[in-house]
């Protein structure tokens, strides 16, 4: 067995060794830890469970069962007792009632486990998911640095999937869709011209659900949008038209149920159901950007824009493509970020593995052609 085997095989035992302690580390969560927005995540789930596809009205007044209720009252909310002043639940004039300002998606992966044993499983799914991802990358690398990026990079991807992903339940899910959308993304670029219409309206479905789990995942799709268009009007070909379609019909598939939602909870597919604090102008704030640049997000952009400046250097077109794509999407969902008043710990994380999960398969790619090139055509010895 070759060095690159063994390495392999025990890179692949240490991501195992790591996604077992995530999992023990999981197993003694509570999902009463008196967070209002689990609170809202887990009624959603409720309203699923109760109503089937209907739960995806989430108008208080369905709260006769007192699920809410109990729920508020377990973690100390002082107005448990009054619905109407719930946390992420703001009366929406248009539709005459009070509803939760989430999307349906976390709710309704929450709603796929059993009652009272839904966060614990959703995260170890999306564990085993991102270890998965992570072995593939690694078993993709065909040269020692490769493999060593893969592995490092495996045993990051795991580590977030404990802190920041814990902060909230619609994190685990995004991160499984930006782990696909990101192999995706690095595999469009080497594709045939065949299969790349087929590979980009999957990346514009998977955004698209994305946008269920998280509202502000809208914009991961930004950068491929803009990239689209400026590839048509660059090239102005019926291949280039066919791309944009694609991606933008998938999309719109994809966030199909968040306008359901809408339409039902805000009275217009197209209007929102968030908080006036959610909805505010964009502003830039001082502490907001503070916050951010002593986070690990602001780490993981660093490293993000870094590794696309990189990849910008190689000769080849199709890695100044991919660099192109993944620094659009950045500088959209920085300007974005930066300019909201609200941080959390987790606010940029999806950008940031989206990006570096395309920027990983991509270099795979791209140093596993130049290593195959090197073997087939070896450089003469020195004399």
């Amino acid at each position: 067995m070759g060095r690159m085997k063994i390495f392999k095989l025990l890179c692949g035992f240490g991501l195992l060794a790591v996604l077992a302690s995530n999992i023990w580390t999981m197993s003694r969560w509570s999902e009463s830890r008196g967070v209002y927005d689990d609170v809202c995540y887990l009624r959603q789930a409720h309203l699923f469970e109760r109503f089937g596809l209907r739960g995806i009205d989430t108008n208080v007044t369905f709260d006769d069962d007192h699920y809410l209720k109990n729920k508020l009252k377990e973690i100390g909310y002082a107005e448990w007792n009054d619905v109407k002043r719930a946390p992420c639940h703001p009366f929406i004039p248009a539709s005459d009632k009070h509803v939760m300002q989430y999307p349906p998606g976390t709710g309704f992966a929450l709603a796929m486990f059993p009652s009272g044993f839904q966060v614990i499983p959703l995260y170890a799914l999306a564990n085993v998911t991102i270890f998965v991802f992570a072995l593939l990358a690694m078993f993709r690398a065909r040269e020692p640095v490769s493999l060593t990026l893969a592995a490092v990079f495996g045993f990051a991807a795991l580590y977030l999937m404990i802190n920041p992903s814990k902060a909230s339940y619609s994190v685990p899910p995004t991160m499984m869709v930006c782990a696909a959308a990101g192999l995706l993304t690095a595999t469009f670029f080497v594709a045939r011209p065949r299969h790349r219409r087929f590979l980009i309206a999957l990346i514009g479905l998977l955004i698209g659900l994305s946008v269920n789990f998280r509202l502000p995942n809208l914009f991961l799709a930004a950068g491929y949008c803009l990239y689209l268009a400026g590839a048509f009007l660059r090239a102005r070909s019926r291949v280039t038209f066919l791309h944009g379609l694609s991606f933008g019909v998938a999309f719109v598939i994809g966030i199909a149920p968040t306008l359901i939602a809408n339409a039902i909870n805000a009275g217009s597919p197209f209007a929102t159901t968030y908080g006036s604090v959610d909805v505010v102008p964009p502003e830039l704030n001082a502490s907001v950007l503070l916050s951010y640049f002593v986070d690990v997000q602001f780490t993981l952009l660093a490293i993000s824009a870094a590794w696309t400046a990189w990849l910008w250097r190689f000769d080849q077109g199709r890695a100044r493509q991919v660099a192109l794509l993944v620094a659009l999407n950045l500088a959209v969902n920085l300007i974005f970020f930066m300019t909201h008043p609200i941080f959390t710990p987790y606010y940029i994380v999806p950008i940031d593995m989206l990006s570096l999960w395309t920027l990983l398969f991509a270099t795979l790619d791209l140093r596993g052609e130049r290593a195959a090139d090197s073997a087939a055509f070896p450089q003469p010895a020195k004399a």
